[in-house]
């Protein structure tokens, strides 16, 4: 069995080794960190708008949304809560319905 040598320093028991440079001498110093290269972010490509996205403008859809929200009103005062939107296109109009969904029924085993 090998005997291990007491009151020893730390340089001679980590001497050969080399100390790498961390962010741990940042807050001390003693050294400072070599400029890590930094990635370059990649430039984002945004996603092609949809061909209606051009007519939907900001305030076209501020005005739908009131209207929306005018309508979920209106049905909540008939008791209409569970509901869903129907889109149809009538000549040179879009309407949009909302029809109240079914209760699911219970599975009968």
């Amino acid at each position: 069995m090998v005997k291990i040598p007491k009151n020893r320093q730390d340089s001679e028991m980590v001497g050969y080794m080399a100390e790498q440079v961390s962010f741990e001498h940042l807050s001390d110093g003693t050294a400072s960190v070599p400029a890590a290269p930094t990635a370059k972010p990649a430039a984002r490509k945004e996603a092609p708008k949809p061909a209606w996205a051009e007519f939907f403008t900001p305030e076209l859809q501020e005005d739908v949304g009131k209207a929306l929200l005018a309508l979920k009103l209106n049905l909540y005062k008939r008791g209409v809560v569970d509901y869903a939107l129907k889109v149809a296109c009538e000549d040179d109009k879009v309407v949009l319905k909302a029809v109240p969904r079914q209760p699911k029924q219970p599975k009968q085993r």
